[in-house]
């Protein structure tokens, strides 16, 4: 703890960790005692726990804490969001704004509700109608920093969409280079905050096959990690609307995906992929995008048990898509050739919930006449899965 402060239910946190989680939780309750904590309930210093951690790093040689700062002065954040339409103070004004941001949760809170994410969001859309870029970088990260999935959010949302979704996008499509992956990072999670707060009309209303291109490019151009895990991000907020899957799908996602994949990303961006290439695969035209790549049902079976409980219940998934809808002889010659027959087996036998062993079960009983006579697995494994 840094900054210990208790809360109403008298636990006592460290503060910026209990305000993130007021700010970010679904239903807010304490966590020690689980009672009910509303956002705005007021969170009080516990000053003798601060001096007591104080003297504990003192006495154990630790840098000591510093005591913290007092909160920020409402008539100072005015003063920063009024400087903002100050052509000549902007810049450094976008600065100090960005230093308090990334000092600590009360900072942002104080700067949401002065009203500075509304300023920004202006900001960044006059910049955009304007074609300039000065104060452009500042401004996308102080957003990513300051932006929370309140009411208000929406609202700018639902009035400002068109606007500002062209503004995030104009910003994407600058010329990759050094100075620009940090602005165009900040502004896919920008995007990817933005349309989770959106509503499901405005998600297939206004992303047109444009849009999905531009993702994709920035998925195939894999810009930075954060980038691309937003990038994911907006993909699966968009797919669940059918129109949206055909669009994604025409975008040659399927392809990118299974691309992105064989370069072994992190273990969350793998459970992101594979969680869009499922939905993907409930069409017609994704599942037809997948058997054209050389490579798809063999990592698919080499991820299956490999990554993570979320991965193996999606990589089934899309094998049962394939194999259900899409099961030409040569789709079914090739799940045996690949392994992916062999995994299905080891999956009916592993650690697995009953759900998933069920559906490997069901999967390997469709195309049991095939697979059965082939000596690449166990005869018995297969038999026993027959009609």
């Amino acid at each position: 703890m840094k900054d210990p402060v208790t809360a109403i239910t008298g636990i006592s946190y460290d503060r910026e960790s209990i305000e993130k989680w007021l700010k970010t939780a679904k239903d807010t309750t304490c966590p020690v005692t689980k009672q009910p904590l509303p956002r705005d309930s007021g969170l009080t210093s516990n000053h003798t726990l601060r001096r007591l951690i104080q003297a504990w790093c003192t006495h154990n040689g630790i840098d000591r804490i510093p005591t913290p700062k007092s909160a920020l002065n409402k008539d100072q954040v005015r003063k920063l969001v009024r400087d903002l339409d100050s052509g000549h103070l902007r810049i450094s004004t976008l600065k100090k704004m960005e230093a308090l941001a990334m000092e600590n949760e009360r900072n942002r809170k104080s700067l949401e509700e002065a009203f500075v994410v509304r300023a920004l969001v202006l900001f960044i859309i006059t910049s955009y109608k304007g074609n300039k870029t000065t104060g452009l970088e500042e401004a996308l990260r102080i957003l990513s920093l300051v932006w929370s999935p309140s009411n208000e959010n929406k609202a700018l949302v639902d009035h400002h969409n068109q606007d500002l979704i062209g503004a995030l996008m104009w910003v994407l499509q600058w010329e990759n280079n050094d100075r620009h992956v940090a602005v165009k990072t900040s502004a896919m999670i920008v995007l990817k905050m933005v349309l989770e707060l959106a509503s499901k009309g405005l998600l297939e209303s206004t992303l047109n096959l444009d849009f999905f291109k531009e993702m994709v490019k920035l998925l195939k151009e894999n810009i930075s990690q954060q980038a691309t895990k937003s990038g994911l991000h907006v993909l699966l907020q968009a797919c669940p609307m059918g129109g949206n899957r055909v669009k994604i799908t025409e975008a040659n996602a399927v392809f990118e995906l299974i691309e992105l994949e064989l370069t072994k990303p992190e273990k969350s961006t793998t459970e992101l992929i594979f969680n869009l290439l499922a939905q993907l695969c409930s069409c017609a035209d994704g599942r037809l995008k997948f058997r054209e790549h050389a490579g798809a049902i063999a990592m698919v079976t080499k991820r299956l048990l490999r990554v993570s409980p979320a991965t193996n219940d999606r990589a089934v998934h899309i094998l049962s898509s394939i194999s259900k809808f899409s099961a030409t002889y040569e789709v079914v010659l090739e799940m045996l050739s690949v392994g992916a027959v062999s995994k299905l087996c080891m999956v009916t036998q592993a650690d697995c919930e009953k759900y998933l062993k069920d559906r490997a079960k069901e999967i390997l009983r469709l195309h049991s006449n095939v697979w059965n006579n082939s000596p690449c697995i166990q005869v018995y494994l297969l038999t026993r899965y027959q009609g």
